[in-house]
């Protein structure tokens, strides 16, 4: 009997409510989530998505572009780069609909209703991104992983990049050879208690490579 996916990865969680506060700070400024029980990492910033934030951060300038957030769950990494990046477009994408509802309300809260857009969504939609970011669903499995590595590949734009955190005891080097199949360059941007930050992009070089077409 195959196993059942990792609660938060579901598209209706099936435990009751159990709402809290998660704060965060990036660049000086404060940010505030609520978060609730069938969600990722409802009682504390996740130590994986505070080095992702970070670390996009001090690479991406603020300019005009298409951003995804991809797993966003209750919406940290989308409102930070939308309030600390005012000339980007976010995309906000989960499978998990409370997580979605919480994130609409975070947005919301934020006052970024007309700079974020979530999308139900259990891989990537449509469009063309100049960046995605993910903290990827580890306990759903490679399959599901891998997979959206593949369909970020096909959706970046020429010069547009993958950042990718993942825990060295779940797998980074086996993610990062699987990102080396669709990406002609990957790189470590960033390693903090066990965590390590990617950065996958060339991605028409490693489709080309593999005789994949967009």
């Amino acid at each position: 009997m195959p196993q059942r996916q990792s609660h938060y990865f579901d598209s209706d969680p099936d435990t009751g409510h159990d709402y809290a506060m998660v704060r965060a700070s990036w660049e000086q400024l404060a940010f505030q989530f609520q978060t609730d029980s069938g969600v990722f990492s409802r009682h504390r910033l996740d130590p994986g998505t505070d080095l992702l934030v970070k670390t996009v951060l001090g690479v991406f300038p603020d300019r005009p572009s298409r951003v995804l957030d991809l797993g966003t769950g209750v919406g940290v990494a989308a409102i930070a780069l939308a309030r600390l990046r005012p000339r980007v477009t976010v995309i906000a994408s989960d499978v998990n609909r409370r997580a979605l509802q919480l994130a609409a309300g975070n947005i919301a809260r934020a006052g970024l209703d007309k700079r974020v857009t979530l999308v139900e969504c259990d891989g990537v939609p449509d469009g063309v991104y100049d960046l995605i970011l993910t903290n990827p669903p580890i306990r759903a499995g490679k399959e599901v992983v891998y997979r959206l590595f593949r369909e970020s590949a096909r959706a970046l734009s020429p010069d547009g990049s993958l950042y990718v955190v993942i825990r060295v005891k779940q797998g980074a080097a086996s993610a990062r050879r699987e990102l080396e199949n669709y990406f002609g360059k990957v790189e470590t941007l960033a390693r903090s208690k066990g965590y390590h930050v990617l950065r996958a992009s060339e991605a028409a070089a490693g489709l080309m490579k593999r005789g994949d077409k967009r």
